[in-house]
C-alpha cells in the first residue's frame, strides 16, 4: 500500500468469476505521513482511505469481469461501517463482490477484516464507462498484472 499515491491494493489472492468476488490484500504501512496528522499519538487509518481501499477491490473486481474493457470510477456509498481501527504496519484482506450491474452502474458489497476481524463494510456504486484517456487505460492495465491478475486482456 502506498496511501500517497492512492495505490491501495497489494494483490489479489482470490478470484472467483462464477460468484462475481474477489479478495485482495493491502499492507498498511508502517510510517506514513497520513498518520502524522491522523492522529498525533494514535495512528489510524483514515475512514476515507478504507472506502478508497475498498472502491478499489471493486473496480479490480468489475474489470476483471468485462476483461478490462471499461473503467469503473468510485460514484457513491449507500451504507458503510467503520468497527475498528486500523493501525499502521497491518495487513488487511479486502474482500469485493459484485450484487449488482447494468445501465452503466455496478453495485458491489465490500469488506475489509483485520487479522480475522471485519473492521469495515460498505455497499459501494461504481460507474462503468470506456477508459477517458489510453494512459490511463495502459496504466490501470499495468496494476492489473502488478496485482496478479492473469485475467488483463484488453489492450
Amino acid at each position: 500500500m502506498r496511501l500517497e499515491y492512492f495505490q491501495m491494493l497489494d494483490g489479489i489472492e482470490k478470484l472467483d468469476r462464477d460468484q462475481a468476488s474477489l479478495v485482495a490484500v493491502a499492507h498498511v504501512p508502517s510510517d506514513s505521513p497520513v498518520f502524522e496528522g491522523h492522529f498525533p499519538g494514535h495512528p489510524i487509518m483514515p475512514g476515507v482511505l478504507m472506502l478508497e481501499t475498498m472502491a478499489q477491490a471493486a473496480g479490480y473486481l468489475l474489470m476483471t469481469l468485462d476483461g478490462f474493457n471499461r473503467m469503473p470510477f468510485f460514484a457513491g456509498v449507500k451504507t458503510a461501517g467503520f468497527r475498528a481501527f486500523v493501525h499502521p504496519g497491518s495487513t488487511l484482506k479486502v474482500n469485493a463482490s459484485r450484487l449488482h450491474a447494468g445501465s452503466g452502474y455496478a453495485i458491489v458489497a465490500a469488506s475489509l477484516d483485520c487479522h480475522g476481524t471485519r473492521v469495515s463494510d460498505a455497499q459501494l456504486t461504481m460507474r462503468t464507462m470506456p477508459f477517458p484517456s489510453d494512459a490511463l487505460a495502459r496504466h490501470v492495465r499495468q496494476e492489473g498484472k502488478r496485482l496478479g491478475l492473469a485475467e488483463v486482456e484488453a489492450e
